[in-house]
């Protein structure tokens, strides 16, 4: 009998670790830019506001995470370490796995349940016309991934194509910088730095364009298809968790 038991058990523990499925990690991507390569050096770097509190809540919920960035190495970031960020670069490696990034050649999109884009305008340079990055982005979809960006991290997945040929944001509620800001600001020479507007550029792509004219609550985020997005900066965090309660 003890004989018989033991067999069932042991069957038991190899055919559920047969069908076990690894932990899937969390990909952030971030841009190499320092700056739009004007004589004036507008700054191009990531928003660390926008990208370590995302990585906090994916750490301090159980998931490893990795970076990509175009030529893979050191992303480079704008604004003081304030808060949860500083928290997470001194005790969780935040900056260690940023400045170690992986490029898109050593990356497995099967790897990954989600993806994260964070903001600052660098993404709009080399993440929104990369097509590497965009088989990853594409291939992490379309596997029942969820995808999540803040602030101009949306440029990043306007351009975006999957398998049949449509654009990843064509039907989907995206929200992102609208034209007025972009074009009122100084922080890109209103605008005449940047290689497209987001707004437009979604719309042109067949997305619903969402922004602080459409969005009432200044903090919101939207969730639409498994595409998870904020145009504001206090929500980065906010869409790394709503990533989380849709994880497939």
């Amino acid at each position: 009998m003890k004989l018989l038991i033991t067999i069932l058990l042991t069957a038991a523990f190899f055919a559920t670790n047969a069908i076990a499925e690894p932990n899937k990690k969390v990909l952030i991507v971030a841009s190499n830019m320092v700056d739009m390569g004007d004589p004036e050096k507008h700054d191009a770097r990531n928003n660390l506001w926008e990208f370590a509190p995302p990585y906090h809540i994916f750490v301090s919920h159980g998931f490893d995470v990795d970076f990509v960035s175009p030529k893979g190495g050191e992303v480079r970031f704008m604004m003081d370490p304030l808060g949860i960020s500083s928290y997470t670069i001194k005790y969780e490696g935040f900056l260690d796995k940023a400045n170690s990034s992986f490029s898109p050649s050593q990356i497995d999109p099967n790897d990954y349940w989600g993806v994260f884009i964070g903001g600052g305008y660098g993404v709009m340079f080399d993440v929104a016309d990369n097509k590497k990055i965009h088989s990853i982005i594409s291939s992490v979809y379309e596997s029942g991934g969820i995808i999540g960006v803040g602030g101009h991290g949306s440029a990043g997945i306007a351009n975006v194509t999957l398998s049949n040929g449509e654009f990843l944001v064509k039907g989907k509620k995206i929200a992102g910088f609208p034209n007025s800001t972009e074009t009122s600001k100084s922080w890109a020479k209103q605008g005449t730095l940047l290689p497209f507007l987001i707004e437009s550029q979604l719309n042109k792509n067949g997305a619903i364009a969402q922004n602080k004219k459409t969005l009432k609550d200044k903090h919101a985020v939207v969730a639409d298809q498994r595409i998870v997005s904020t145009m504001f900066l206090p929500s980065a965090a906010l869409v790394a968790k709503e990533m989380i309660i849709l994880k497939p």
